[in-house]
């Protein structure tokens, strides 16, 4: 199975020196994924949106 983005070839680079994969493995899957251009991340965290500041009501007069 080919890595699908260069994160992922990281995090399995990462676990081949912890020792929690092979190196057999992790060239399997450097084999198959060729010279692919890979993107960074398969899907991007969204940048967190702007939240606007609400103006608080003006308090209304009662007549007494």
């Amino acid at each position: 199975m080919p890595f699908k983005s260069k994160a992922q070839r990281r995090k399995f680079a990462e676990l081949l020196v912890e020792g929690k994969i092979t190196d057999e493995q992790y060239e399997e899957w450097n084999r198959s994924t060729g010279k692919k251009v890979l993107p960074e991340r398969i899907h991007p965290k969204e940048p967190e949106k702007k939240t606007t500041k609400r103006h608080a009501t003006a308090k209304k007069r009662t007549a007494k």
